[in-house]
């Protein structure tokens, strides 16, 4: 595969090009007439407020509500950066909602919001619900973003998913899957440790252990070290993952160990820690932009049986959010699901897993470059794969159906699949 590269002035004058920044807008209905202007705007559209009124499901018939999705942010956890504020996590917003919009046919609008206590953030999102078919929360910091998750899922009768949590669980449990149907090892027998114990990490803990993890065989590591059953004043959101072994350090925990899971900061785990690993070790080195460690310090010392995976597109491997979080929310967006539930991240780790056990299509291979298949280098499918569109929405539409979170089930599955495709352009 090729590496790719862009330097900070491609950045910025990529930026900077007129218009500045990476959305906008664009007007779906005519109006070019006298006519058009009284049937869009002034009287006309008194109409369809009478409906409104008259019934609040006629919003998605008459309304862009259904296809539009709110991805919000106070920028407490902008990702490589910490704590930034909403002004400097604005670019990182028009990305996502040019995702969604771009892959999944997803319109969004980016919202910078200027509060950080849980209660502020909770009423001011709660406040604007109702403009949004959905809602994806970014960069929130731990362990605010939980209480804010869970309130708004239980206020507000719209799917809502913190980002940070479950689509990067999502991406990182598919790819740990084919790795371990590549070494041929026992999802319920290996053992793993966790770097880090935010959002990403206990979210991902928490879904491998519903895809059949044994939650004993697993250590998880914060900055204090092992998160011990012994520790004081363990907070609500580590305790189910502190351990009693005689392990205190991260160093001590990955000696044995299968897999090991980054999702903390640069340069932690040492390469002679490495060397004590299991067999056709799995190291996931997440942290973006510095992995955990190095690509080029895991292979000096295991790089005749490991496989390894970074955040970054540079790599083999890239475990990127991107091949998730647009389709679960075209799929959810599309059965107006009220919430983003187990089953369809459970249906979206399978079908994401299934389709890089695929053949890569040429025009993927052209985009990337190289040769490129199922194996040890390719445990996910490329982000700019156009086949993750139908494959995922498909599959989250399905759960949500069968889970009985669906308000608008679909029956003719051949029709929607051309549907998705013509959203896009495909």
């Amino acid at each position: 595969m090729s590496k790719i590269t862009v330097s900070k002035e491609e950045v910025l004058q990529y930026h900077a090009q007129f218009p500045a920044g990476k959305i906008g807008t664009y007007v779906t209905k005519p109006l070019s007439t006298p006519r058009d202007v009284i049937t869009a705007y002034t009287p006309g559209m008194g109409a369809v407020c009478e409906e409104i009124a008259a019934s609040s499901e006629r919003v998605y018939q008459y309304t862009g509500k259904s296809n539009l999705v709110g991805v919000i942010s106070n920028g407490t956890a902008v990702l490589g950066y910490g704590d930034i504020g909403p002004l400097a996590a604005k670019p990182v917003m028009e990305a996502k909602a040019m995702i969604l919009k771009r892959f999944a046919g997803v319109d969004a609008f980016d919202i910078e919001i200027d509060a950080t206590t849980p209660e502020e953030v909770i009423s001011v999102i709660k406040a604007i619900a109702p403009t949004f078919g959905a809602l994806n929360l970014e960069d929130i910091k731990a362990p605010e973003c939980f209480q804010i998750e869970q309130a708004l899922i239980k206020q507000l009768d719209i799917p809502v998913m913190h980002d940070d949590q479950h689509a990067t669980a999502i991406v990182t449990s598919a790819a740990l899957l084919n790795a371990l149907l590549i070494v041929n090892k026992d999802i319920a027998q290996v053992q793993i440790v966790f770097s880090g114990a935010g959002a990403g990490a206990t979210a991902t803990a928490k879904l491998l252990i519903d895809l059949g993890v044994n939650p004993a065989h697993i250590i998880m590591c914060d900055r204090k070290g092992v998160i011990r059953k012994d520790r004081k004043e363990l907070d609500l959101l580590k305790a189910p993952f502190a351990t009693d072994r005689s392990v205190h350090t991260l160093h001590d925990a990955v000696v044995g160990a299968d897999v090991f899971i980054g999702l903390s900061s640069g340069n932690v785990l040492m390469p002679e820690s490495v060397t004590k690993m299991a067999n056709n070790p799995i190291v996931f080195g997440l942290a973006n932009p510095l992995p955990e460690i190095s690509y080029q310090a895991v292979m000096d010392v295991r790089g005749n049986d490991v496989i390894f995976a970074t955040g970054r597109g540079d790599y083999p491997n890239q475990v990127n959010n991107l091949i998730a979080f647009p389709y679960i929310f075209r799929g959810a967006l599309d059965v107006r699901a009220s919430a983003i539930n187990g089953a369809m991240q459970r249906a979206a780790v399978q079908a994401i897993q299934a389709l890089a056990q695929e053949e890569v299509p040429i025009l993927v291979r052209k985009y990337y470059g190289g040769t490129m298949g199922f194996g040890k280098e390719y445990l996910l499918p490329k982000p700019m794969d156009p086949r993750l569109l139908d494959t995922v929405s498909i599959a989250v539409a399905q759960a949500a159906i069968a889970s009985g979170v669906a308000k608008k089930p679909i029956h003719n599955w051949d029709a929607y699949r051309l549907e998705l495709l013509q959203r896009v352009g495909h």
